[in-house]
């Protein structure tokens, strides 16, 4: 992809598909920000000099507007957002708490509006990109993730507004949809239901998060400059639904 200095925050970029995303964008020369309560730290430590950690809790809209102020106030400007961070709380729906419910809504959902809305002020000064993670459950859904499903189908509705309502801006707004990605949200789930989900995927494997975040950065990017209110299906050829 064609960067040239550009900045950008990833909230939850610390691990998994944030964590390949953060390392793509720094390697293409864009000044990058993880927003995350943990794991992100040692992540910018690692990629150098353009990559920073700040604390976040993307559930507090105070805590994201603080990191956002923050942001520009080192850098001037904000160009891209991705929208990463992520919760699971599995259970079928007679057995899910109000807690597992309101938790996953909280991350998931909640998370996107407070980060957006912290960053929108900002970006439509000048145009931008924001692309946000959703899931193939929220496009199909998923027994016994009614919480993660609803998260995620929210996250496309709320995305395809967003489009609508600021592509006069020059703001894109895009969603990208994983299947079944091998990170540490998959990683307890029993190899016999692994096997069982992977009978739906054409291509007959987990994805690999760089897999992921290739079609995120080329979404970020001017080479998908008429692209915006779209939802790209990254799932091997998910079948069922």
């Amino acid at each position: 992809m064609e960067f040239s200095g550009e900045v950008a925050v990833v909230t939850g970029g610390g691990s998994g598909i944030g964590e390949q995303i953060t390392r793509q964008l720094v390697e293409g020369g864009v000044r990058t920000y993880i927003f995350s309560r943990s794991r992100g730290e040692e992540t910018a430590e690692r990629l150098g000099s353009d990559c920073h950690f700040i604390e976040t809790d993307v559930t507090d809209y105070s805590s994201v507007e603080d990191s956002v102020e923050k942001t520009i106030d080192e850098q001037g400007r904000l160009d891209y957002l991705v929208n990463n961070a992520g919760f699971t709380s599995d259970n079928l729906l007679l057995r899910m708490s109000p807690e597992e419910w309101n938790k996953v809504i909280d991350v998931n959902l909640n998370g996107v509006f407070n980060c957006t809305k912290a960053a929108l002020r900002y970006m439509i000064k000048g145009g931008g990109s924001i692309v946000n993670i959703s899931s193939v459950s929220g496009l199909l859904g998923n027994p016994g993730q009614a919480n993660y499903a609803a998260s995620k189908a929210g996250v496309v509705g709320f995305t395809k507004t967003l489009a609508q309502e600021y592509g006069k801006r020059e703001l894109r707004a895009n969603v990208v949809a994983p299947g079944f990605v091998d990170t540490r949200l998959t990683e307890d789930i029993p190899e016999e239901k692994k096997s069982s989900y992977l009978e739906n995927v054409i291509l007959k494997r987990f994805a690999e998060p760089e897999e992921i975040a290739q079609p995120a950065l080329f979404l970020l990017s001017d080479r998908a400059s008429y692209i915006t209110g779209t939802v790209l299906r990254v799932d091997g050829g998910l079948s069922f639904g």
